[in-house]
């Protein structure tokens, strides 16, 4: 009994690290097709929000499961629990990358100001910390996600500082009041998933070492 629980434990693990992978992939590609003003790679985030959603429902169900048949304890728990609480952080990720690829949409064909700003360094930063966030859950090395808090930082003071370079854009030519407000919202999106990795590192932190911790 114990070794089928940990078995269906260790699937479960497997099935949100599947569900990371598929949300990174919509935000990366989201904010590659904005930064190409490239439509067909819009679409193919769009075409991905259903299977992020039944991945949602489908590990929630998977996780309650495993807790009413097993009723496992500390660290077992600690772990279910984190699935649990990821895997809506996840979502949200997959589905501002979602809305980034309609960005895309409205402001094709484009043409861009001064390279799109700071986002696509915004989405690196980003990207990275989800990265190191997974390979931490993986791997429980918490050194991974010591630093959270000042990336984090980063990833906030470049937000304010396209809000800012865009008001200037504005205020030079309110032509550029539209494209500008788009930015401005996309910037917001992935400052927003800073955060939710900040989340999925507290959760991480907590599945591994039993303590609490804050990030953000």
């Amino acid at each position: 009994m114990v070794e089928k629980f940990h078995i269906q434990l260790e699937k479960l693990k497997e099935n949100v690290i599947e569900m990371s992978n598929l949300s990174t992939a919509m935000l990366c590609t989201a904010v590659e097709s904005l930064k190409n003003l490239d439509l067909e790679k819009a679409e193919w985030v769009n075409s991905k929000k259903k299977e992020l959603a039944k991945m949602n429902v489908d590990l929630e169900e998977e996780s309650l499961q495993l807790i009413a048949l097993y009723q496992p304890m500390a660290v077992d728990m600690r772990t279910i629990a984190c699935c649990l609480k990821m895997i809506v952080d996840l979502n949200r990720i997959g589905r501002y990358g979602k809305d980034i690829a309609n960005v895309t949409k409205e402001i094709a064909p484009g043409p861009h100001i001064k390279k799109i700003i700071s986002i696509p360094h915004m989405n690196n930063l980003v990207q990275s910390m989800i990265n190191d966030a997974f390979t931490a859950f993986k791997t429980c090395d918490l050194s991974l996600i010591k630093n959270f808090t000042e990336r984090d930082n980063d990833v906030d003071s470049l937000r304010y500082s396209v809000f800012r370079e865009c008001v200037s854009y504005m205020m030079e030519n309110p032509a550029n009041i539209t494209i500008c407000t788009h930015y401005i919202m996309v910037a917001r999106y992935l400052e927003r998933c800073g955060d939710h990795a900040c989340d999925m590192a507290e959760e991480i932190n907590y599945m591994v070492s039993g303590n609490r911790i804050e990030l953000k």
